[in-house]
């Protein structure tokens, strides 16, 4: 059966327009490797104002890639795009307004910019306004709305295939969820959005799922879920989840009935928990180095070594960590691991009575007795002048 021939010209048409526009991505490809011809004939096309053309023009300007970095006139040929309705020009141009990249910075017009973007469907676009919904900038602060932003990007990316980039706007769902950060707290909410990001291979997503199945928050209490997440975010080299692997095997953790808090538990398996404990103090993670120290002190899983355990309670004190200090303070006041100084163990205890930890004065009072007037005086000079290292 013939084709009649107006459905022809449609079909013609159509075939036209996709080599049009696949002719312009060539243009840009070439002209990012240096073509001049092709550069010409790009720019020509955005002279011309197509859309596509002015906004990979004005992408080559903002990378310097085959011409020489312009953000200003990157920005020039992103408006002009983006004033035609372009939804990746639009978002570029929102994020120059954010970044203060060839315009002065500014959020209020970013937020625009995105919006217009969003509004067509633009994951990144949709994330980037989320972003600026949750830190109050350019928008009125309004986590709901962030909310609602981040979900859309990661059901956009979702169905573009890019499961991968859907994970972030994922995790922030459930950070801010799971926290009641001005929305209501939404545990069981928030455990869903982290298990599809943790399912993508996002190491934070996979931490917090895993503590949250460790307590019981939004999901069943399972400790081997709770192991079996952790260690994956673990093994890609986040710290937090090393430190509450290390607290599990070292235990777990139980809340006190007294004081409310949480405590490390009967040991399970201390050999682990100092192994883990010390991939994330070997990170920097403050309160892993405390633990480790206190492994190492007490012998639990290595073997007992005060001049270690003395090492890593001062990495922990020197990032201002209360609980390394009052611990530094004891072995300067006995001499385990350092040598003793009354001056030094002063100083430890006063800084961690500072922060109100159980004992800290009580140790401090104790040396103090121990000390002369100028001693002190320099004790407390020492305390004044400290800072953190981090």
């Amino acid at each position: 059966m013939a084709i009649p021939w107006k459905a022809l010209a449609v079909m013609a048409l159509a075939l036209a327009t996709a080599q049009a526009q696949q002719s312009t991505l060539d243009l840009f490809k070439a002209a990012a490797k240096g073509g001049k011809v092709a550069l010409q004939q790009l720019r020509t096309r955005a002279e011309q104002g197509d859309s596509e053309a002015q906004r990979l023009l004005g992408a080559l300007y903002a990378e310097g890639n085959g011409v020489p970095k312009d953000s200003p006139l990157a920005v020039q040929w992103f408006r002009k795009a983006a004033q035609q309705g372009n939804s990746d020009a639009q978002a570029s141009l929102g994020f120059h307004y954010e970044n203060g990249d060839g315009v002065p910075k500014d959020s209020a017009q970013a937020a625009q910019w995105y919006r217009k973007a969003a509004e067509q469907g633009d994951p990144g676009a949709q994330f980037n306004l989320g972003n600026l919904y949750a830190d109050g900038e350019g928008v009125p602060k309004d986590m709901a709305a962030a909310v609602d932003w981040y979900s859309k990007s990661a059901e956009r990316f979702s169905a573009m295939g890019q499961f991968n980039l859907a994970a972030l706007p994922q995790l922030r769902v459930g950070l801010i969820l799971e926290n009641g950060d001005g929305v209501p707290k939404d545990p069981a909410r928030a455990a869903e959005s982290y298990r599809k990001a943790a399912e993508q291979g996002n190491a934070e997503a996979q931490q917090r799922l895993g503590w949250m199945y460790s307590f019981g928050n939004g999901v069943p209490k399972d400790e081997a879920l709770a192991i079996q997440w952790l260690r994956k975010a673990g093994d890609q080299g986040n710290a937090s989840a090393q430190f509450e692997l290390g607290l599990m095997y070292d235990g777990g953790l139980q809340r006190n009935s007294t004081t409310g808090k949480f405590e490390v538990a009967t040991p399970k398996d201390a050999a682990q928990a100092a192994q883990w404990y010390r991939k994330a103090a070997e990170q920097g993670f403050s309160a892993a180095q405390t633990n480790l120290a206190s492994m190492y002190y007490f012998g639990k899983g290595v073997p007992k070594d005060v001049t270690q355990a003395a090492e890593w309670y001062r990495k922990a004190a020197d990032q201002g960590d209360e609980t390394g200090q009052n611990n530094l303070g004891s072995m300067y006041l006995e001499g385990e691991g350092v040598p003793k100084d009354f001056v030094v163990a002063y100083m430890w205890f006063n800084l961690a009575a500072a922060h109100g930890v159980d004992g800290a004065k009580r140790n401090r009072d104790i040396v103090e007795a121990q000390m002369t007037p100028d001693q002190i005086a320099e004790a407390q000079r020492l305390s004044r002048e400290w800072k953190p290292t981090r």
